[in-house]
């Protein structure tokens, strides 16, 4: 049998913008891998900590911007197909809806569920308990870390709609207005004093991103706009981060007043542009590299299961410490000689531990097909409030972890959250998207408008 996506004889893909997400997520995992510093015994450190010397790196690493545009290129796709199949009326956000928050949600329960199941499991075999317990629960509360990305993912995903309308009106103004909005966020809070509002930068900086994925659909990205976003980009976040409050590295480190991951900054807002401005003038040859049937291949191999990569790629980095802990083996201090030298196959471990977690878990990406949407309002409602309390439920998880039992409550934007608390919300969530993707008992269903009688 073929191991190869049945997506690969479609003509109408975009190899160029799947290659992109492919390429982020593999980044993004490594990234992980490398900067994370777990001792046997549990304690978490960055390994940028010891090799300040390696923040400038982060510019070209943290590649989360380039996630959302291929994200807005993808969702411009299917809402399209949407309106050329679902006529305009009630029902039709639903339908979108329901069904991205469904790809999402799915990997996302597995990880979710079964970590929770490990909790208890772990906790009545004493293992979370006293000082060599310290592993186990630092992995209960970090290795759930990544849905930070799903929670935003999935507010985005419901804003999709309205904001490609705007983006029909308004084309790239959209844009400025997201980008400017985001300045106004960051000069309230460093220059006002205005913390509170610092949490807006989620949605304005990741939505600039995603209506960037707009303008590159549209073909409003050419070569010469591309070469000013890498220009403008380089030198803002050059100035930002040479006279502003913000440090160099583009991923939070421990002991840092300010990140700017979270929430995001203008900094980081500023690198980003930069980054998908390098993707649109690399987009003519990596777009022929592609049209080769080994390259494509991989890449389809690769996508097809990437996003249980990134889900999982935590715990295999835990699993691998925990075994070098029975082993006896003691890394090497980070950033040390020995630590570079350790560094291959340390990769390699993780990669290995990764596939199999990969192999038996990426049948959860393929979503069962569903009954149509009913075309009420009830339903767009249902679908609205369901992916908001899931985007945050998501959130809450990836702050608190998943350890119901004795997990400590952890302050998510102005409340104190626990375990039990955000897994509440999350549940919550699902079960209003699952009631507004749920088929249409016959004669309840609204009929599509019939176009008016001819004279």
């Amino acid at each position: 049998m073929s191991t190869v996506p049945q997506q690969a004889g479609r003509a109408d893909r975009d190899r160029f913008v799947d290659a992109l997400r492919v390429l982020s997520l593999v980044v993004v995992i490594v990234g992980h891998w490398l900067m994370a510093d777990v001792s046997p015994d549990g304690e978490v450190d960055n390994a940028l900590a010891s090799a300040s010397w390696l923040e400038p790196a982060t510019w070209l690493l943290q590649v989360m911007p380039l996630f959302f545009l291929v994200g807005g290129v993808a969702h411009a796709y299917a809402l399209e197909s949407l309106h050329r199949r679902v006529p305009p009326g009630p029902g039709r956000y639903a339908t979108f809806a329901v069904s991205r928050a469904r790809r999402l949600l799915r990997p996302t329960a597995v990880l979710v569920g079964l970590w929770v199941l490990a909790s208890l499991a772990l906790h009545a075999a004493g293992a979370a308990d006293g000082a060599d317990g310290e592993l186990v629960r630092t992995a209960l509360r970090l290795v759930t870390q990544p849905l930070w990305f799903v929670g935003i993912y999935l507010g985005v995903a419901a804003l999709a709609p309205p904001m490609l309308a705007a983006h029909r009106r308004a084309g790239a103004w959209v844009v400025l207005a997201l980008a400017t909005g985001a300045c106004a966020v960051d000069l309230l809070r460093f220059g006002g004093g205005v913390a509170a509002v610092a949490t807006l930068n989620y949605a304005l900086v990741w939505l600039t991103f995603h209506q960037l994925g707009f303008c590159l659909r549209d073909g409003l990205l050419t070569r010469a706009r591309a070469a000013a976003l890498v220009a403008g980009g380089t030198l803002a976040a050059v100035l930002l981060v040479a006279l502003g409050p913000y440090p160099v590295s583009m991923v939070g480190l421990p002991g840092q007043t300010v990140s700017n991951m979270s929430p995001p900054t203008v900094a980081l807002l500023a690198q980003g542009t930069a980054l998908v401005g390098v993707a649109v003038l690399l987009r003519g040859p990596v777009t022929r590299a592609l049209a080769r049937p080994r390259v494509w291949t991989a890449v389809l191999v690769v996508g097809s299961a990437a996003m249980t990569a990134f889900l999982w790629h935590l715990t295999a980095l835990f699993l691998a410490v925990q075994g070098l802990r029975w082993a006896g083996i003691t890394p090497p201090p980070a950033a040390s000689p020995a630590w570079w030298a350790t560094r291959p196959p340390w990769l390699l471990l993780l990669t290995a531990l990764t596939l199999v977690l990969v192999l038996a878990l990426r049948r959860f990406e393929r979503v069962p097909g569903r009954g149509p949407v009913p075309r009420t309002r009830g339903a767009d409602v249902l679908a609205a409030s369901g992916a908001a309390l899931c985007s945050v439920g998501v959130l809450m998880v990836s702050v608190t972890g998943v350890d119901v039992l004795a997990g400590a409550a952890v302050r998510f934007v102005v409340l104190d959250v626990a375990p039990r608390g955000a897994l509440g919300v999350l549940l919550l969530g699902a079960g209003l998207v699952a009631l507004a993707g749920m088929p249409a008992r016959p004669g309840r269903a609204v009929s599509p408008p019939r176009p008016a009688a001819r004279r």
